[in-house]
């Protein structure tokens, strides 16, 4: 891949976890998911309606799919943050996000799923303010990865999914 394509997929850098986060990554990363559906919001609603089925690179999905797909993707994160707190590692069930991206609900207005987010944020957010200091070691195995995700490396993961997806619309924004 080159380095073009390497940019437009991942526009904030590759997801690395930093060992031993401090207390202030932490909170970063958690006001991060806190604060992502109003920077959302505010991104998508200065693109036009051809922005909006615009792809963000040559083969990518379009706006309107990502959008839809932070939504699909924020869900299974918030049952897997219940799960991993509730139950002892437990095995989290993977889903297929070209498959999902493809079914008929991804065609609805983005607002939908703005709107969804925008709850579903305020839920995640308000857990994550409310962890005690040892809950960030419980986690769930991802079968896929094969091995341990601590709740440290989840948040951390999805606050870095935000800004990489929000890093995507903005490409098509910075487009006529």
């Amino acid at each position: 891949m080159d380095e073009t394509q390497d940019l437009l997929r991942f526009p904030v850098g590759k997801f690395k976890m930093k060992l031993n986060p401090s207390d202030s990554e932490l909170k970063t990363w958690v006001e991060t998911i806190g604060a992502f559906p109003g920077r959302l919001r505010a991104l998508v609603s200065r693109l036009s309606s051809a922005q909006v089925e615009t792809p963000y690179r040559p083969g990518g999905w379009t706006v309107k799919q990502v959008v839809h797909h932070l939504a699909d993707s924020h869900t299974n994160a918030f049952i897997r943050l219940k799960a991993a707190l509730t139950e002892d590692s437990p095995v989290i069930k993977p889903y297929l996000q070209d498959a999902w991206a493809m079914l008929p609900d991804s065609t609805l207005p983005v607002s939908i799923s703005l709107d969804l987010l925008e709850n579903l944020h305020a839920r995640w957010h308000h857990i994550l303010l409310h962890m005690q200091t040892n809950d960030w070691s419980r986690g769930y195995i991802h079968p896929e990865h094969n091995r341990f995700i601590s709740l440290q490396e989840f948040v951390a993961m999805y606050a870095w999914h935000c800004n990489t997806h929000y890093g995507h619309i903005s490409i098509v924004a910075g487009k006529p």
